[in-house]
């Protein structure tokens, strides 16, 4: 399923991080009222009557000659690429400025639908100068205030005027996964090696894939969707110059997968960017495998030393498994598959709601938690309530009794006894009077 994008664009400081809260519904960007500070795009999945969307928010163009504005040009230019439909914030009291001008400019050429947004309207004399805006010569301008929270139903009913509702989606059963990473660990070679042909154009320049490519792969019979996120670099290597801007392609590519392959460069280890697609796999609940490439390269290979040091640079993917291939010469490349399909059936794993129980009272009368200010923590029944991932709910005396090393005790055991390597698992605790 794709979801259609949103970008909020606009000069520093008009609320666009503001207005981007209020339509995911979450606190995510930082709020300051220091122009510039929202200086990495954010990303997040917003929904509205049954409607579904991602939105991403951009740092203020501005037009002054600090080190930082290139860059943030060049992010929201990307942004506005992903974009179906942008939203081109500008400040109700301050009027027009140049910087909204070179907005302006960079939106026409885009060729996209654009909703003006003016931001900061909570009284009669801001209200007088939204005709001001007129002269930017776009079509739809909804008044708002991000503080106060007005004309937000007006601003979402413009933006999913030109959308299909979720229900009209095509449900595809295959089990689709995503190749993601940092440019130039061979994400491209990978999913080649994996087609055995030349489907995607590869070369050793970061940054030559153009845009996400779905594949369909036929393995035992069985038929799986690729998704390919080598990325978003209409501009050659300057988008990804600073590494997260290929961060959304990833993040829009983890959404559509069940489960993803994370590929490591072997030679170059493990740094930042990748613990933070890592992070946002995990928060999204999708299956994970990690992938070291490039392992042809290492002088004196060594699978279980290099698995222990993945194992502590990535403590919190302690159940994801770890192959460890070269795409350039295909060895070990039949390591892969195996995997996306186990991976496959743990993400969708049922576990009955008697086994459940005989585990988790057998785990809790190993591990009695200890008392806090007399009361200690009952779990009188569990079961399961969901999956990809799984997901399990214990019902209990008193949720905040539950202390979090318990709970990870507890997630061990049910790791301990029933087939769930990589995938995650949610554990929910409630008390039986909710």
């Amino acid at each position: 399923m794709k979801l259609p994008t949103v970008a909020l664009v606009g000069r520093p400081n008009v609320g666009k991080s503001t207005i981007f809260n209020k339509l995911v519904g979450e606190k995510i960007s930082i709020i300051e009222d220091t122009p510039g500070v929202t200086r990495d795009r954010i990303y997040s999945e917003a929904s509205y009557k049954n409607y579904k969307f991602n939105v991403i928010d951009t740092g203020g163009i501005d037009a002054s000659n600090e080190d930082f504005n290139e860059n943030i040009k060049i992010q929201a230019e990307v942004a506005i690429d992903e974009a179906d439909v942008v939203l081109f914030v500008v400040d109700g009291k301050e009027g027009l400025t140049s910087n909204d001008y070179l907005v302006r400019d960079m939106l026409r050429n885009s060729r996209k639908k654009v909703i003006v947004v003016i931001n900061k309207i909570d009284n009669k004399k801001t209200q007088e100068n939204i005709y001001d805006f007129y002269e930017l010569g776009f079509d739809s301008y909804i008044p708002v205030s991000g503080e106060h929270g007005i004309g937000f139903f007006e601003l979402f009913d413009e933006i999913v005027s030109n959308f299909s509702q979720n229900e009209d989606f095509i449900d595809d059963k295959r089990l689709k996964f995503s190749v993601i990473g940092r440019p130039n660990v061979g994400k491209s070679s990978l999913i080649n090696a994996l087609l055995n042909e030349e489907r995607v154009i590869v070369s050793d320049i970061a940054g030559t894939t153009r845009d996400a490519i779905d594949t369909t792969l036929k393995y035992n019979g069985e038929e799986f969707t690729i998704i390919d996120t080598a990325g978003m670099r209409k501009k050659g290597k300057v988008y990804e110059n600073i590494e997260k801007y290929s961060l959304m392609r990833s993040m829009k590519a983890i959404d559509r997968s069940d489960l993803c392959l994370l590929v490591i460069n072997a030679e170059e280890g493990i740094i930042e960017h990748d613990k933070h697609i890592a992070g946002y796999v995990l928060e999204k609940g999708k299956g994970l495998i990690i992938v070291v490439n490039k392992w042809d390269k290492i002088e004196k290979p060594n699978i279980k030393e290099y698995t222990q040091k993945i194992r502590n640079e990535f403590q919190f993917l302690s159940y994801a498994p770890i192959v460890f291939v070269s795409a350039l010469t295909k060895k070990r490349i039949h390591t892969i598959m195996p995997e996306v399909l186990k991976v496959g059936e743990n993400i969708n794993r049922e576990i009955s709601t008697s086994l459940l129980n005989d585990i988790i009272n057998e785990a809790y009368l190993l591990n009695i938690p200890p008392s806090y200010k007399g009361k200690r923590l009952k779990i009188y029944f569990t079961n399961q309530s969901g999956v990809k991932p799984p997901k399990f709910t214990f019902h209990v005396n008193n949720k905040g009794l539950v202390h979090f090393s318990y709970e990870r005790y507890l997630e061990n055991k049910l790791r301990e006894n029933f087939e769930l390597e990589g995938t995650p698992i949610v554990l929910q605790f409630k008390n039986r009077s909710e």
